[in-house]
């Protein structure tokens, strides 16, 4: 029988939390938003977190963790970062870093240094600090950085990477954008014009990327590539000669599948193109021995819908290998690794609502899992020599901490507590995983969260929780939303309807051609199940979501009346008035299918603008104004008509707010009221917020 001491740890953790929540539940308070931004995040779980950056780093020796804290700051209205260094065998953490700060860390390869991005005059440059202390020493000094992050705004985008060390220790490459341009356009209008999807630019202005390479001692930079270039990722061989990148060289945000793969021998510069296709490529890794590289394509001809797959390249004869066994699930790349005997990968893989490590055989095409968490477990980093690994672990009752154990998760230490005020002060939702069937006999899987004291039988208001996407999907994570609505005497649904990622191609292909139609579905059928559950008033429902979640929140509404208030942001509401502001690449290939011009009906059919007639469910709106994946003018088109039809609504305009929002106080702001809407329109009660309380 497996040793599977991991989910033994986290049994006992949630058999003392149902009990202390029996014993103590009369002293504890309900959670409320103010909670929720007071939460230290030693990580983002969320795959919509743009921007997100490694959480922790195991030093090569596996001896050390180094790991960054966020934790909110009220009077500046911003998350604050803070490094800390801890033993891997627990210990008290050191704060590591001074009030500079900084981000994406690495240990050098021999565990003496870390590196760090950290911003000077405007750029961000890399930084070095010895492990033993002392101050960190500037190594780059390349006029307009390292790195930008700007793209990162776009949420779907691939990560990218800032830098990365020679295996040797002797180098550090990196990636730098191109300075601006004299654009004598510019000159004769007398203005800074941005000729859209021109050379760099996008909907912005933009500027195209290189590599670059800073020798250790003697501090010489040195530009490998000279190419007009968005370089997406890139990895180092093991000896230090050949970067394989991912790039494009268009910046149309509807486009991605023009990501192709490149080679370089920094010996003798001279690009030599991997790929050449319709389907984007990225994440290269190269094998412990050098030979072939490793990297994530949906396909070798087209842009696919599916979940994607691994490949293994020669780089010399451009033959490539796909995997078959690892398509079932979501494989997570931030921490894509190799094995040292470089016979098998080790990644992150997501299997309906729960995320594991597991480790993919090359020889035989074979996918193993190694932990069995019930919840979220991420490897963050490994030990050089895979015999150890810090992860992060979270699940809906339990905010994200940091573990070191080995790779099956067994004799976990845990290194961090960062929100003990969560479990002694609060009150949080009882969570299930629960299913139901849909139309065709599809099954869904979901997450029902109901007030800690709900008492079976009783009849209770239901709040619809709808995640974005269309390829998105709710995890095994704590998070405070539902825990919020369970203090006020609702339930939440969470279902992971057809489009949804994690549960194979099939779910997720499901929703292809159909928008409106089979997830529509899906979602009244699981309020229908817990209706008949005996848990949800039928009379008291309500819907609320964001991006996708807000497309289908607003279809939902001009289809039935059921729901009493729905809440719905970043939403799109005409298809083809989208066409050029938003990224909708993927409706024309599998969605609707065609393009507007050339499938009108189709493209009216399955937008929710063209039944604003029948909505008669009061209907909150949030949109950022500085939104560029769906444009805020979607939700000002939704309002207006409701408005003028006389239907109870409210549009919110977060000023300078993209996709999501950012800036805590406007995240207060719409999560207020939104609880202040689904109050008076489920309720029939006038609700104002507690007194924000903050936690050291």
């Amino acid at each position: 029988m497996k040793n599977d001491a991991i989910t033994y740890f986290l049994s006992i953790n949630v058999l003392i939390w149902g009990l202390t929540s029996l014993l103590y539940a009369q002293d504890k308070r309900p959670m409320t938003v103010d909670d929720a931004l007071n939460i230290v995040r030693v990580g983002e779980l969320q795959d919509d977190d743009p921007g997100y950056s490694q959480a922790a780093v195991m030093s090569p020796d596996g001896k050390l963790v180094l790991y960054s804290e966020g934790r909110m700051d009220w009077k500046n209205n911003r998350f604050t970062q803070k490094a800390y260094l801890v033993p891997s065998q627990g210990g008290e953490p050191r704060p590591f870093l001074g009030s500079a700060g900084g981000a994406d860390f690495e240990f050098s390869p021999d565990g003496k240094y870390v590196s760090l991005i950290r911003e000077v005059g405007h750029e961000l440059q890399i930084f070095l600090m010895p492990v033993s202390g002392g101050e960190a020493q500037q190594l780059t000094r390349l006029k307009g950085g390292v790195w930008s992050g700007e793209r990162l705004a776009n949420p779907r985008q691939t990560e990218l990477t800032t830098y990365k060390w020679t295996p040797n220790g002797s180098a550090i490459f990196f990636v730098a954008e191109e300075p601006p341009e004299k654009d004598t356009r510019a000159e004769w209008y007398g203005a800074d014009p941005v000729f859209v999807d021109e050379g760099p630019n996008g909907k912005s202005a933009g500027r195209w990327s290189n590599l670059w390479k800073i020798d250790l001692q003697s501090k010489r930079e040195t530009k490998i590539t000279d190419e007009q270039f968005l370089i997406q990722d890139f990895a180092v061989s093991p000896d230090g000669n050949r970067i394989v990148f991912s790039a494009r060289r268009d910046n149309r945000i509807n486009y991605p599948y023009l990501s192709e793969l490149y080679m370089v021998d920094v010996r003798n510069p001279g690009l030599v193109r991997l790929t050449d296709n319709r389907a984007p490529e990225d994440s290269p890794l190269w094998s412990p021995d050098g030979k072939t590289i490793a990297y994530y394509a949906p396909s070798d001809k087209e842009l696919e819908l599916t979940n994607g797959f691994m490949w293994i390249m020669n780089p010399e004869t451009r033959e490539a290998r796909k995997f078959e066994s690892q398509n079932t699930g979501v494989m997570e790349r931030l921490t894509l690794s190799w094995m040292p005997d470089g016979k098998s990968l080790l990644f992150n893989e997501l299997h309906g609502t729960n995320t594991n490590l597991y480790r993919l055989d090359i020889e035989r095409d074979e996918l193993t899992q190694l932990t069995n968490a019930t919840g979220t477990l991420k490897a963050m980093s490994f030990s050089k020599d895979r015999s150890k690994m810090v992860y992060m672990f979270s699940d809906l009752n339990t905010p994200t901490d940091l573990y070191v154990s080995d790779l099956n998760g067994r004799n976990p230490v845990r290194l961090t507590n960062t929100n003990p005020w969560i479990e002694g002060e609060l009150m949080l939702a009882k969570s299930e995983v629960i299913r139901w069937k849909s139309t065709g006999g599809l099954e869904i899987e979901g997450l029902l969260q109901l007030p800690t004291d709900y008492k079976e039988g009783s009849r209770i208001p239901l709040i619809v929780h709808i995640h974005g996407g269309p390829m998105g999907v709710w995890r095994n994570v704590f998070e405070a939303p539902p825990h919020i609505f369970a203090g006020l005497g609702y339930a939440s649904l969470k279902p992971n309807i057809r489009g949804s990622i994690g549960y194979g191609d099939k779910l997720l292909r499901a929703l292809m051609g159909d928008v409106g139609g089979g997830e529509y579905d899906d979602i009244m059928t699981g309020v229908d199940h817990v209706i008949d559950l005996g848990i949800a008033d039928p009379n008291r429902l309500g819907v609320r979501g964001w991006s996708w979640g807000g497309v289908l929140g607003g279809w939902i509404v001009t289809q039935t009346n059921r729901f009493k208030a729905a809440a719905l942001g970043a939403m799109v509401t005409s298809w083809t008035a989208e066409s050029g502001p938003g990224y909708n690449f993927d409706l024309s290939l599998w969605y609707i299918g065609g393009n507007h011009w050339e499938n009108p009906e189709a493209w009216r059919k399955h937008a929710s603008l063209t039944y604003i007639k029948n909505v008669t469910t009061p209907t909150l709106v949030l949109h950022g104004a500085d939104d560029a994946s769906s444009s805020y003018n979607q939700s000002l088109i939704f309002f207006t008509a409701l408005r003028d039809r006389g239907v109870p609504t409210r549009l919110i305009k977060f000023p300078g707010e993209p996709h999501h929002l950012k800036k805590p106080k406007l995240v207060r702001v719409k999560d207020i009221e939104e609880i202040k809407w689904f109050a008076k329109y489920i309720l029939g009660e006038e609700w104002m917020p507690s007194e924000r309380l903050t936690h050291k």
